[in-house]
């Protein structure tokens, strides 16, 4: 299954990129940037992952709450966002933490290099000076790698994160192949795509979830693949 779950890396296009692979316990981040910033980003995953694990040990319901929780002012900056997010999309503050890591450390990175591609399980934060193409992972369905979408340089910094209910350990009440949504902030688009994954429990599903994920406010753009359908609504440009 990790080999499954990976494959999509080497189809990243790194183009005049540098790219490496930073690495501790479940977080697993490919980065590319315009030179090599592995001793930055892994000082950033460690405070990052710190507050979080620190945070956990003393609020254990952090992790297991599948329903929103009341944000806490005094909070690390990253459980803070977690929060708030998850409070905005119905869903609990866990379903957001891959795209926040991908954020947070993403953002840290921004000071160093002009251009960034950071992808974490699937969940990318990205600033690029050039057009991107965006090729959607969606398991077994033929349309996997077959939908594409391009994103502008003006749009970024930008978040790109998928949630499956047929790919990878995240958890999904649904069906769909994938849910990608775009967002200025990884976190909303992370947990966002998890809630509007959870409204698809069949194809007929498809325009619904979609009329639900592009009202949560901050979400630009939807995707969904279930099988051999799909559906998108909000800023998608097609190529």
């Amino acid at each position: 299954m990790k080999y499954e779950e990976r494959i999509y890396r080497s189809l990243i296009n790194k183009d005049h990129l540098v790219s490496y692979n930073v690495k501790i316990s479940e977080s697993d981040l490919l980065i590319s940037s315009d030179i090599n910033l592995y001793d930055q980003a892994f000082k950033s995953l460690t405070t990052h992952r710190h507050y979080l694990e620190t945070y956990i040990h003393k609020h254990p319901h952090f992790r297991k709450s599948l329903l929103p929780l009341m944000e806490d002012n005094m909070a690390p900056p990253i459980v803070c966002d977690m929060l708030a997010k998850s409070k905005l999309c119905g869903v609990g503050p866990m379903a957001g933490v891959a795209g926040a890591v991908s954020e947070f450390v993403g953002r840290d990175l921004l000071n160093h290099t002009k251009n960034l591609i950071l992808e974490n399980g699937g969940d990318i934060f990205l600033k690029s000076e050039n057009i991107l193409t965006i090729s959607i992972y969606a398991g077994d369905s033929p349309l996997s790698y077959n939908v594409n979408f391009i994103v502008k340089p003006e749009k970024t910094p930008l978040g790109i994160c998928t949630s499956s209910a047929t790919v990878g350990p995240s958890l999904s009440f649904g069906i769909a192949d994938a849910v990608c949504v775009i967002s200025k902030s990884a976190t909303l688009a992370d947990a966002a795509a998890s809630a509007i994954g959870n409204k698809v429990k069949s194809k007929q599903d498809i325009k619904t979830a979609l009329d639900y994920g592009v009202k949560i406010p901050g979400i630009s753009g939807i995707i969904i693949i279930c099988g051999n359908d799909m559906g998108a609504i909000g800023e998608v440009e097609f190529i």
